[in-house]
C-alpha cells in the first residue's frame, strides 16, 4: 500500500514584507502618472515660464528615462519578496538596489532637512526675477514618494540581504583576520580618500555659504535648500570614505562589521550616483552662460562619482573575499 505525500505548501513573503512591498509600489504611482502626463504633452504642475518648457524634446527624453528608473523600483520590490529573487546572480540583485539607495538616500535625508530649515525661516523660494521651475505641490508629492520608496526598499533589502548574505558581515572589525582586507583593498581606500578630498572641500565650502567655484547664476540663486543639499553631499561622501578606511585598515575595532560596510554601501551609492547624475546633467546645453557649470563644479561632481565608485569596488572585493573564506570553511 502506498501512502500519498501531500505537496509542501508554498510559503509566501511575511506580512511585514508584503506591507513594505505595497508601500514601495503605491508610492511610485503618483510620480509615474505625473511623468507619463508630461510625456504626453500635459503641463500640469509646470508654471508658465518654467525652464522645463524651453526644450520639449529633451524634457520628453529625460522624463522617459526617469519613468524607467522609477518603474525599476517596482521590479526591485517584487524581486526582493519573491522566490525568483533569491535565484538571480548576486551582482544582479545587489547593483540595482545599490543604485536606488544612492539616488534615494540623499533625498530621504535632504527633503526633511529642507522642510525643517524652511520651518525655522530658511529661504526656499526662487530668487527674485527667476520663474518658478515647478509648482510647490509637485515637489511635495514627488519627494514624499521618494522618501517612502527609500524606506520600503531599504527595509526589504535589509531582510533579503540578511537571508542571503547575513554570514558575510558577522563579527566585529577587530576580529577580521590579519591581512584581511588585503593590499588591493587598502589601495582602493586610500585612492577613494584622495579622490574625495576636492569634492568634500568644495561641497563643504558651498554648504557654509562660500561661492568660490560656483557659476554666477548658481551663486545668485542659492537658497536654504541649496545649502542643505550641499551639506548632505558632504555627509554621504564622508560616510563612504569613513566606511572604506575602517574596513581597509581595521579602524574602529569594536564596531560590528555591518557598520562600516553599511556606511560604505550607502555613502558610495549616494556619491557615485549623484555625482554621475549631476555630471550627465551638466552635459546638456544651457542657454545662459551664467548657468553653465564651472570647472570646479564639474570637478566636484566627477570627484564624488569617482570616490563613490572606488569605495563600491572596495566593498565588492571585501564581500567577495568574505564569501570565499566562508565557502572554504564550510567545504
Amino acid at each position: 500500500m502506498t501512502q500519498s505525500i501531500a505537496p509542501r505548501a508554498v510559503v509566501g513573503p511575511s506580512r511585514p514584507r508584503r506591507m513594505l512591498r505595497a508601500v514601495a509600489v503605491v508610492s511610485c504611482l503618483p510620480y509615474l502618472a505625473l511623468k507619463t502626463a508630461w510625456i504626453a504633452g500635459s503641463r500640469v504642475g509646470i508654471p508658465e515660464g518654467s525652464a522645463l518648457l524651453d526644450d520639449r524634446l529633451a524634457m520628453a527624453v529625460i522624463n522617459a528615462l526617469t519613468v524607467l528608473l522609477d518603474s525599476a523600483v517596482i521590479v526591485l520590490a517584487l524581486g526582493l519578496t519573491r522566490p525568483w529573487g533569491l535565484r538571480v546572480p548576486a551582482w544582479l540583485a545587489a547593483f540595482p538596489v545599490w543604485a536606488a539607495t544612492g539616488l534615494l538616500a540623499p533625498i530621504m535625508a535632504g527633503f526633511p532637512a529642507q522642510l525643517l530649515v524652511r520651518a525655522f525661516g530658511g529661504g526656499g523660494a526662487e530668487p527674485e526675477g527667476r520663474d518658478a521651475f515647478l509648482e510647490e505641490w509637485v515637489f511635495a508629492m514627488v519627494y514624499t514618494g521618494f522618501v517612502l520608496q527609500g524606506l520600503a526598499l531599504g527595509g526589504l533589502f535589509a531582510l533579503y540581504a540578511r537571508d542571503r548574505w547575513g554570514r558575510l558581515w558577522r563579527g566585529r572589525v577587530g576580529e577580521l583576520p590579519v591581512g584581511t582586507p588585503g593590499p588591493a583593498q587598502r589601495a582602493l581606500a586610500v585612492a577613494a580618500a584622495l579622490a574625495a578630498l576636492p569634492p568634500l572641500t568644495l561641497h563643504a565650502l558651498w554648504a557654509c555659504g562660500g561661492t568660490a567655484g560656483l557659476g554666477a547664476g548658481r551663486a545668485a540663486e542659492r537658497t536654504g535648500d541649496f545649502h542643505v543639499l550641499e551639506a548632505v553631499f558632504v555627509c554621504f561622501l564622508a560616510a563612504a570614505v569613513a566606511g572604506a578606511l575602517s574596513l581597509a585598515f581595521r579602524r574602529g575595532r569594536t564596531l560590528p562589521v555591518s557598520v562600516p560596510l553599511g556606511l560604505a554601501w550607502v555613502g558610495s551609492g549616494a556619491a557615485a550616483c549623484w555625482g554621475g547624475w549631476l555630471s550627465l546633467a551638466s552635459l546638456g546645453g544651457v542657454a545662459e552662460v551664467a548657468d553653465r557649470p564651472t570647472p570646479l563644479m564639474s570637478l566636484a561632481h566627477v570627484g564624488q562619482m569617482l570616490a563613490g565608485l572606488l569605495v563600491a569596488a572596495l566593498g565588492a572585493r571585501f564581500l567577495a573575499a568574505r564569501a570565499a573564506t566562508t565557502a572554504r570553511r564550510t567545504a
